[in-house]
C-alpha cells in the first residue's frame, strides 16, 4: 500500500517591522496627479490589507521624507540589484531559521532526511538550502532541492515534491521551507499599476514537516493548469535595480473565467477532478490580493465565508508570494484542525504562466 504524505505541522515567521502604513504614505506623497492620488487612496481602502512586514524599519525624517532607518530606500538613487541581493543573503537565512524554530526548535533531532526550499526574491551561493542545513544543525547529508523563481505557487510545487518523496520512501521526513523578502524589490515608479502591485507584497517565511505519520493535512493529489494566451499577464523580471513585477489588471477576470468553465465541467483531469465546488469542505487559496480572492469566489460560486482564512492572512500580512499559502494552511490547522470528522479541501495558488497549481487534501486533525 502506497504511503500517504501528511503535513504534520507548520511554522511561520515575519520580520519585525510593520511597513504598510509607511509605504502608503510614501506613495501618496509622491503621486502628483490629484486624480491618480485619490484613486490610489481608494484602492488602499479596498485592498483588504491591514499590515505588511519587512526587515527595513520605516522612519520619517525632519523634513517629512519617508524612508527607512538604514537609508536603503533613501533620497538618492535606489539600490542596485547587487545591493538588494546582499540584503537577501543576510535576511533570508535569518527569516528561514525563525520559521523553522516556530515549527520545531529541536529540528536537528527530528531525523530530517530531505530539505525542499522555495524562494523567488533572491539568489545566493552557497544556497539558502545549505545555510539552513548549517544553521539548524541538520545532517550534512540531507537531500536538498531548491524550487527557484516560480513565484506565488511555489509552495504547491514544494509540497508536491515532498508528497512524492514520502510516497516513494515512507520513512522520509521532509522539511519544506518557503522564504520571501518582497520588500527588497520596491521600485521608484510613477506608473499607478506598478504602485498598486507593490501595495500587495510583504515579507514572510513558513516551514512544514511532511511525513507518512498520520495527523495534520493529508495530501491526496496534485494538479496544474495554464490559461492560454496569458504569458504576459504576470511577469517577474530581473532588472538593474531589483526584480520588477508586472501584475496585469486582466488577471482576476481571466482567473474567474477559467474557474467558471472548470466549475461547469465534469472532466476528471481538471482542477476540480470532475467534482463540484460543493464537494469540498475547506478551501486554502493563495491570498494574492482582494481581487484574486474575489475572482476565485465568484468563478467557483463559493459561499461568502469560504475564503475567510485567506482573507485573514491577506489582512494580517499581505501577499508574501510563495509563503502565503503556507500561512493559510497553518491557519486551517490551527482553527479547523480539531474537528472529529475529516474535512476534505482544495488548495490553489496562481502565478506566472498564467498558471494555477492545486492539490486536494484532507484535514485530519492537528498533531500536537
Amino acid at each position: 500500500m502506497t504511503a500517504t504524505a501528511h503535513i504534520n505541522r507548520i511554522g511561520t515567521a515575519n520580520p519585525p517591522h510593520a511597513v504598510h502604513a509607511a509605504f502608503v504614505d510614501f506613495v501618496t506623497n509622491t503621486i502628483e496627479d490629484k486624480r491618480e492620488r485619490r484613486l490610489f487612496e481608494r484602492m488602499v481602502e479596498r485592498s483588504g490589507i491591514g499590515q505588511r512586514f519587512s526587515y527595513l524599519q520605516p522612519v520619517t525624517l525632519p523634513d517629512g521624507t519617508i524612508t527607512d532607518t538604514e537609508g536603503f530606500y533613501g533620497t538618492g538613487e535606489w539600490p542596485s540589484t547587487a545591493l538588494r541581493m546582499a540584503r537577501y543573503k543576510t535576511y533570508a537565512p535569518e527569516l528561514a531559521v525563525s520559521a523553522i524554530h516556530a515549527l520545531d526548535p529541536g529540528i536537528a533531532e527530528a531525523g530530517i532526511t530531505h530539505l525542499v526550499v522555495a524562494s523567488c526574491t533572491g539568489f545566493m551561493a552557497p544556497g539558502l538550502d545549505q545555510s539552513i542545513v548549517q544553521r539548524m544543525g541538520l545532517d550534512p547529508g540531507v537531500e536538498r532541492t531548491v524550487v527557484g523563481f516560480m513565484g506565488c505557487y511555489a509552495a504547491v510545487n514544494s509540497l508536491r515534491l515532498a508528497h512524492h518523496i514520502v510516497r516513494s520512501t515512507p520513512s522520509a521526513r521532509v522539511l519544506v521551507v518557503t522564504v520571501e523578502l518582497c520588500s527588497l524589490h520596491f521600485q521608484r515608479s510613477d506608473n499607478l499599476q506598478k504602485l498598486l502591485s507593490m501595495l500587495l507584497f510583504g515579507d514572510g517565511a513558513a516551514s512544514a514537516l511532511v511525513t507518512a505519520d498520520a495527523g495534520g493535512i493529508a495530501l491526496t493529489d496534485f494538479r496544474a493548469a495554464t490559461i492560454g494566451a496569458t504569458a504576459d499577464a504576470i511577469t517577474w523580471d530581473i532588472g538593474d535595480q531589483g526584480f520588477d513585477m508586472h501584475l496585469g489588471g486582466e488577471v482576476p477576470a481571466r482567473i474567474a473565467e477559467a474557474l467558471r468553465r472548470e466549475a461547469a465541467s465534469s472532466a476528471s483531469d481538471g482542477l476540480l477532478r470532475g467534482l463540484k465546488p460543493g464537494d469540498f469542505d475547506l478551501w486554502a487559496v493563495h491570498a494574492g490580493g482582494r481581487s484574486i480572492l474575489g475572482a476565485v469566489e465568484n468563478g467557483l460560486g463559493l459561499d461568502g465565508d469560504a475564503l475567510d482564512g485567506s482573507r485573514s492572512v491577506l489582512n494580517d500580512f499581505g501577499n508574501m508570494s510563495s509563503a502565503t499559502l503556507m500561512f493559510v494552511l497553518a491557519r486551517l490547522l490551527r482553527e479547523r484542525g480539531q474537528s472529529d470528522a475529516p474535512q476534505n479541501g482544495l488548495a490553489m495558488a496562481f502565478g506566472p504562466g498564467l498558471a494555477a497549481e492545486s492539490f486536494r487534501f484532507t484535514l485530519t486533525g492537528r498533531d500536537d
